[in-house]
């Protein structure tokens, strides 16, 4: 149920979907006895419209939580595991294809490969299912096996979590096929935008993890001198950033994660 809820109203509150239902609604208002209304409803998600798009709030709000985490320290020796989240490929056209088709976070496989020829002795979990509501079919991690294996990571070191939808499930399933043992050190690899929540979530499901961020949106904080290339382009920036900050409350707000903000502890085997 929650999964389901939390799809639907995650699709809402993606603010280039909610912007324009305001506008359409106010557009509907427009011949009724509230069409004072409609116009305000109107002229108001325009305006939403033009600073969400043409303005780079969505970078400023992208930028905490890509910078929460520094990069991984290699000094600080070989992991004993790796744990490669999903939502890396799209699953539709893959299927559709037969072939593997990248969504927008194709860097997680990619770091995955190359770790795995950095540390050949490390366990690999890639921890995707499917988490398509309107066309559920092949798990993820049945296309992300396939890739790891064409570019020579061995069978033998790759375990699939089948089930995980979302990050709380990614976690606890995660620790069911990693078995992790006291002592060992396993990396997270997923986007720098999703690791605080990602990382809070794996600390209250009792699997330590160290931060391995990829897949950066930003370059830093002078990002914010520049506007979006087009009058819609800031949306690429704010749709992901709100969508995170949200689950980020909501996670927090039901006891999901360790933190409304996870952040590094000192420890390379817990940041």
């Amino acid at each position: 149920m929650y999964f389901y809820l939390s799809k639907t109203v995650g699709l809402i509150a993606i603010p280039s979907n909610l912007i324009t239902l305001i506008v359409i609604f106010g557009l509907l208002l427009w011949r009724s006895r509230y069409a004072r209304l409609g116009k305000r409803l109107t002229i108001t998600g325009l305006v939403l419209f033009l600073i969400g798009g043409a303005l780079p709030l969505g970078t400023a709000l992208l930028l905490p939580l890509e910078n929460r985490f520094p990069q991984w320290d290699a000094t600080h020796g070989a992991p004993d595991g790796i744990v490669v989240l999903g939502g890396v490929l799209n699953t539709y056209v893959s299927r559709k294809r037969n072939d593997i088709t990248f969504g927008p976070s194709a860097e997680r496989l990619i770091a995955a490969v190359e770790l795995s020829r950095r540390y050949p002795d490390a366990r690999i979990v890639f921890s995707g299912g499917n988490s398509d509501v309107i066309s559920p079919g092949m798990p993820e991690a049945d296309m992300a096996v396939r890739f790891l294996e064409r570019f020579g990571v061995p069978s033998d070191s790759i375990l699939l979590d089948r089930n995980s939808r979302n990050t709380m499930e990614n976690a606890v399933s995660a620790k069911l096929v990693a078995v992790p043992k006291p002592g060992e050190r396993w990396l997270l690899v997923t986007s720098a935008s999703h690791m605080p929540r990602a990382i809070g979530v794996f600390r209250a499901a009792g699997f330590p993890v160290e931060a391995y961020p990829v897949d950066y949106k930003t370059g830093g904080w002078r990002d914010l001198r520049a506007l979006p290339s087009s009058v819609i382009g800031g949306f690429g920036h704010l749709d992901p950033a709100i969508r995170e900050w949200v689950a980020l409350i909501v996670d927090w707000m039901m006891g999901r994660t360790s933190a409304l903000l996870p952040g590094p502890v000192s420890g390379p085997s817990t940041s």
